[in-house]
């Protein structure tokens, strides 16, 4: 069901009259010395697809685990073996190991907080705020957008998921525009383990009809009502949100596209009846109506375990291992697995990036609640389709994981490898001032 009413902005205020020009209308290339340090962007990904996985999950318990490392730090789970010669994952994730000639694998990722709200920011812009843990860069997804206009009917960047990304200590900045502000935030979709896709920013009131609201006029109107209640929806934020909600009400194939009813039962079963199972479904699906960038967020929530509420996020300080077993260990391995194996047989995998990743790892060592803490020092990311060299593990941690050995990855190199893949090239991102300095992980290219 469609709906129109609920807009909610999704940021915290806006920028200056003067940030916002000079964001928006072009600002002075950056040194000739930077623009002839990189090669021109590749451009070999129509679409990205990032999977968020929020709270940080345990590398040791995941994708770099360290079996001859005591037991304080190896933890319950055994290893088994890849179709990678030398390479071993956990016991929770035989899918993906059967998988991994097609698609590699970074055991370096570093960040420089261990901070949720604030590594989480940093994650997903390459780089600290410019006032300390605010005034973020926008996502790399809101890059793409300003960029990539894709289809005229659907947004350039959806974020899938539950919510608004959020910690108990406040949300994360950088989920959308940052100092662009909230014009640049994502489209937000909300997609259940059954049938329903629900999109919060465009929920027609109640008592209307598609055929009433049809004219452009009319539903002009209709939503000028819902912008009063916002105090926080500037005009330039608005028109956009405005022009969005009517390109989709209007277009027959835009809505179909988020009908997740269509696939057959198999296909949807192979991706899990879970909520970030069918959200991943949902991504292979809006990357085939060509949009170019879909984040799919694996909880709204960090925490696993928070005041008798859970939202299920990576954030184990309590339960890591019996999580990890029943939940999280099983559902990405067979949502990642099916989405890869989807990808590639529609013969979208060539121009599809995808990316699995979350703002940090764990503690090597286990705590006495039974779980894991906070560890930015090193973490991995997993890399597959469009430009990415299969099979290949980029960089080492130390023998009991607590940092890498070589080839450290920072958030900027991330952003700098996704935004070159889709052909945006050093020039348009100096002309932004975004990822001025950033370099690409070569060793994935």
């Amino acid at each position: 069901m469609f709906q129109i009413g609920s807009f909610r902005s999704g940021g915290c205020g806006g920028t200056s009259r003067r940030a916002f020009l000079q964001a928006s209308f072009g600002l002075p290339l950056l040194g000739n010395s930077l623009l002839k340090a990189e090669k021109p962007a590749r451009g070999k990904a129509r679409s990205v697809i990032l999977l968020w996985l929020w709270g940080g999950p345990s590398h040791l318990d995941t994708f770099d685990p360290k079996p001859t490392a005591p037991a304080t730090v190896r933890g319950p789970f055994s290893t088994i073996p890849t179709r990678i010669p030398g390479i071993r994952f956990s016991e929770l994730f035989p899918r993906l190991a059967s998988r991994n000639d097609r698609f590699s694998l970074v055991r370096s990722n570093v960040n420089m907080s261990n901070a949720h709200h604030v590594a989480g920011s940093i994650a997903l812009c390459g780089g600290p705020g410019r006032g300390g843990d605010k005034d973020y860069d926008p996502n790399f997804g809101s890059i793409v957008q300003r960029l990539h206009k894709g289809r005229q009917d659907l947004p350039p960047f959806i974020a899938v998921g539950p919510g608004h990304l959020n910690t108990a200590a406040g949300d994360i900045k950088a989920h959308g525009g940052g100092i662009w502000g909230p014009a640049f935030d994502p489209f937000p979709v909300r997609c259940s383990e059954m049938d329903d896709v629900d999109l919060p920013s465009l929920r027609l009131l109640e008592g209307q009809t598609l055929t009433r609201l049809s004219d452009r006029t009319r539903l002009q109107r209709e939503l000028e009502g819902v912008r009063r209640l916002d105090r926080h929806a500037g005009p330039r934020q608005w028109s956009n949100h405005f022009d969005r909600a009517y390109r989709l009400v209007a277009s027959e194939e835009g809505r179909k596209v988020f009908d997740l009813s269509s696939e057959d039962e198999q296909a949807r079963g192979r991706y899990g009846r879970t909520q970030f199972g069918q959200s991943c479904l949902l991504a292979r699906r809006l990357v085939e109506a060509e949009v170019p960038y879909v984040q799919v967020n694996w909880s709204e929530y960090v925490e696993n375990i928070y005041d008798n509420r859970t939202d299920f996020g990576w954030d184990t300080h309590w339960l890591n291992f019996e999580n990890m077993a029943e939940r999280h260990g099983p559902i990405l391995d067979r949502s990642l697995s099916a989405l890869l194996d989807d990808l590639d047989q529609r013969g979208l995998l060539d121009s599809t990036l995808v990316v699995a990743m979350g703002e940090f790892g764990r503690t090597p060592s286990i705590s006495a609640n039974g779980g894991r803490d906070h560890w930015e020092r090193c973490y991995f990311s997993i890399w597959a389709g469009a430009g990415i060299q299969p099979g290949r593990v980029v960089g080492q941690s130390d023998a009991q994981g607590n940092d890498p050995t070589s080839d450290p990855v920072t958030p900027a190199m991330v952003g700098t490898t996704m935004l070159d893949q889709l052909g945006i090239s050093t020039e348009q991102r100096a002309r932004l001032r975004v990822l001025p300095e950033g370099k690409l992980i070569e060793q994935l290219l």
